[in-house]
């Protein structure tokens, strides 16, 4: 803002006091209260004093600034400003259906109902209503995972991470842990496998190399120190070429002959054969268990489908030196969470209605003629809103799980293609229109244009799509 020719004066100011007696703040005051109402005034006032004191501030654009109705008016601004800064529904049009930075799984009817129904009331998290006394907090859960995963006994914590950091704190702590490097894994947020071990406590042996690891490998790595050997699912990358990996079975075989546990963690792990949807097959903590394996750990909110987090399953003995020891209570999960995941894994003693009920899995297994059809019917509505400035067609996609799940694993897809109708610029700009509105849509830029991949916008949501599509410029 240029100077101006005569500047206000700080003595000008009023006192904040004097402010809040303005009779149009009164509604906002009785509405919002005094003290949010001063806190927003004070910094309304704040920033006049910068403008005046850097000469920017004319007497009349002063006065007119502390009108009460102009004083009104901006604070209902800074009001609703604040109101969208919190946690926003958005179109994700990404392409990846399980987006680990916007929530992950989607929760099913069942389990939002659940949430809301343990929210307003007490329920008995804690409490044995048989014996009239404390109870175990996931008891109802672990009943659940064991008829659903064939395991002795689970426990469950808020996340996956969590989870291999509970059972190597317990089961390896000042002891050795033997790891392929092929399967040193990073997941999101630089997150790595070797630096939970070392936050457990536990001494990481690494064996073998990034693309060949053979049997013989982990028994010359195992010593006096050795408290288990571990194997982690790469779900999240594949190595491919001249490799070679030691498969679950014979890996149980080699910790049964020195009487060592064997932990396997899934990650994104399933509890059902996805080939029976037409998917490429994930191992399913029945299958891993049944292969020897003595602990599996996996995630709730990915490929399961259910809220946040990490789930244990396999000896009773293990199982309940895991619950003993004291990091279970500072990690385990909300009664809001438990009362989702229990919901979800409801929903697999039914499996053949699985797809139907889960969200997660009706994106994966959404047929694709519905995709494209769907697309058609939105590239009318978008090219009318963008105008003469870009090209909008349908065009085949390939959509990805997302979240570390499967990531050779592709699904056909469909989406609109925004392309500048002249040059190249423009679409950083269109990115940012979309991300302005009301529910922000996201896509993604390759290949010289802007992608909205259809396959995880649910039909129902259509005409809120198109509704808000007036808000972007031509």
């Amino acid at each position: 803002m240029a100077a101006a020719d005569t500047p206000a004066q700080a003595a000008a100011l009023p006192s904040l006091d004097r402010l809040l007696r303005e009779p149009a703040l009164r509604p906002l005051i009785d509405t919002h209260g005094h003290t949010r109402i001063t806190t927003l005034l004070r910094a309304q006032l704040a920033g006049l004093r910068q403008q005046v004191t850097a000469s920017a501030l004319s007497p009349e654009a002063l006065a007119a600034s502390l009108q009460g109705e102009a004083l009104a008016r901006q604070l209902n601004r800074s009001i609703a400003e604040d109101a969208g800064r919190g946690l926003r529904a958005v179109f994700n049009l990404t392409g990846t259906l399980v987006h680990t930075n916007l929530g992950r799984a989607l929760l099913p009817d069942a389990a939002v109902e659940a949430v809301n129904r343990v929210m307003a009331t007490p329920v008995d998290l804690e409490y044995d209503l048989q014996r009239g006394r404390r109870g175990r907090r996931d008891g109802r859960i672990a009943g659940l995972l064991r008829e659903l995963t064939g395991a002795e006994a689970a426990t469950v914590v808020n996340n996956n991470a969590a989870a291999v950091l509970l059972l190597l704190n317990t089961l390896a702590r000042r002891r050795e842990v033997v790891l392929s490097r092929g399967e040193l894994v990073e997941i999101g947020g630089s997150f790595r496998i070797p630096d939970v071990m070392r936050s457990a406590g536990t001494r990481l042996v690494e064996v073998g190399t990034t693309n060949r690891t053979h049997p013989q490998d982990y028994r010359e790595a195992i010593g006096p120190r050795t408290a288990l050997l571990m194997q982690v699912h790469t779900s999240n990358y594949a190595i491919t070429g001249f490799t070679a990996r030691v498969e679950t079975p014979e890996l149980a075989r080699i910790a049964g002959e020195h009487a060592l546990p064997l932990v396997v963690d899934l990650g994104s792990g399933t509890l059902v054969d996805l080939r029976d949807w037409g998917l490429p097959h994930e191992p399913t903590v029945r299958e891993v268990l049944a292969e020897g394996a003595d602990l599996v750990c996996f995630s709730g909110d990915k490929l399961l489908g259910g809220p946040q987090a990490g789930i244990i399953a396999g000896r009773a003995d293990l199982i309940a030196g895991i619950d003993r020891n004291p990091l279970k209570r500072a990690l385990r999960m909300d009664k809001l969470g438990l009362a989702a995941l229990e919901a979800v894994l409801e929903l697999y003693r039914e499996p053949e209605l699985l797809a139907s009920r889960l969200p997660t899995l009706r994106l994966l297994t959404r047929p694709l003629q519905d995709v494209q059809q769907q697309a058609q019917r939105l590239v009318g509505p978008l090219r009318h809103a963008l105008g003469e400035g870009f090209v909008v067609d349908v065009q085949a996609t390939r959509a990805q799980v997302g979240s570390g799940a499967q990531p050779q694993a592709d699904l056909p897809s469909a989406g609109l293609r925004i392309r500048p109708a002249t040059g190249r610029g423009g679409l950083d700009r269109l990115a940012a229109q979309l991300r302005e509105l009301p529910r922000p849509v996201l896509g993604s830029i390759t290949d010289g244009a802007l992608w909205l991949d259809t396959r995880a916008l649910p039909v129902e949501d259509e005409a809120e799509f198109i509704m808000q599509l007036d808000g972007l410029a031509g």
